[in-house]
């Protein structure tokens, strides 16, 4: 509670701030930066929020996502204090890692494989989402919520949970979702934006990610490599939510994703079920996450070779490594 009370005081200090996000964003990302800084203007600050990298069409559909920002548009930008969420360690704001040090860093996040790399870590390993931390801090601060606010907030709740049913899903979890509902929240809006968008060339890239499924005891794998991409006229945004379909599996404990998008630049997403930690597999990698939902990237690289690594890491630790209970 005492780093919860700071860094509310922390923000309530200050006048001009920059909260930045993640690249490569998750509903749970845009939601908090949008969330966050939208709260700092309804309280009368100069708020500014970035993402160094593309936000996909479906998200821009939620209210003040629109007003996230490029790094070519924030790079001259001298706040008194920036705020980072949903990041694990610093290189996860990409170019923006450069300007952390122009003033204080306050770190917001709830990856248990957080680096603690700010001036004021406010890291919450029990809440589902960013998005609720930064409800709560919303809240703490007196920001007023209308139905568009209390959607787009919803919207980072809902996705990091896989729409209320991953383990990470409690009773905190539902009672933010039901104030914010009340508040005016649409799930119906976030559900079918997320979850009823699909284009017909998804639908082939999907197909084709099943062609290329391997299943072994336990574990289910498969890739897209950056022909796979070019071939269908789509980018790795069109396979949001794939990994979630190989997890869907009867009988699997761990799915894997591997997604070459650009040439050269191998993205790995990992989800279990009920007691492998990918979040370990994940680190041990470069990369971080949650016990049940976790990732790394590799750049420069073949694609096959990384596959081997990681099925190599990974059926070490379904013999008996890497286990986490509940």
């Amino acid at each position: 509670m005492t780093k919860f009370l700071s860094v509310v005081s922390e923000l309530m200090s200050k006048d001009n701030v920059l909260v930045l996000g993640h690249v490569m964003p998750d509903g749970d990302d845009i939601s908090s930066v949008a969330c966050l800084a939208e709260g700092l203007r309804r309280l009368g600050k100069t708020a500014r929020a970035g993402i160094d990298d593309q936000i996909a069409w479906y998200y821009k559909l939620f209210f003040a996502v629109d007003k996230i920002e490029p790094f070519e548009q924030l790079q001259n930008f001298n706040p008194d204090l920036i705020v980072v969420v949903d990041c694990s360690s610093p290189d996860r704001v990409g170019r923006f890692q450069d300007l952390l040090k122009r003033a204080k860093l306050v770190v917001i996040d709830h990856h248990e494989t957080n680096s603690l790399f700010g001036d004021l870590n406010l890291v919450d390993v029990s809440s589902a989402s960013t998005a609720q931390i930064v409800y709560n801090i919303n809240k703490a601060m007196g920001v007023s919520y209308d139905p568009p606010l209390a959607t787009t907030n919803l919207l980072g709740i809902m996705t990091d949970t896989g729409f209320f049913k991953y383990s990470n899903t409690d009773g905190n979890v539902l009672r933010a979702a039901a104030e914010l509902v009340e508040l005016g929240a649409q799930p119906y809006f976030v559900a079918s934006t997320i979850l009823e968008n699909r284009t017909l060339e998804q639908f082939k890239l999907l197909e084709r990610m099943i062609e290329h499924m391997k299943v072994e005891d336990r574990l289910v794998y498969s890739w897209l490599s950056y022909e796979d991409y070019l071939s269908l006229g789509c980018t790795e945004d069109d396979s949001s939510g794939f990994v979630s379909e190989l997890r869907s599996m009867k009988d699997i404990e761990v799915a894997i994703l591997f997604t070459e998008f650009p040439k050269g630049e191998v993205h790995v997403s990992f989800r279990s079920k009920h007691w492998l930690n990918v979040s370990k597999i994940a680190a041990a990698l470069g990369g971080g996450g949650h016990a049940r939902a976790a990732g790394c990237s590799y750049k420069n690289v073949e694609l096959d070779k990384v596959i081997d690594e990681v099925l190599g890491l990974t059926r070490e630790a379904l013999a008996g490594g890497i286990h986490e209970t509940g």
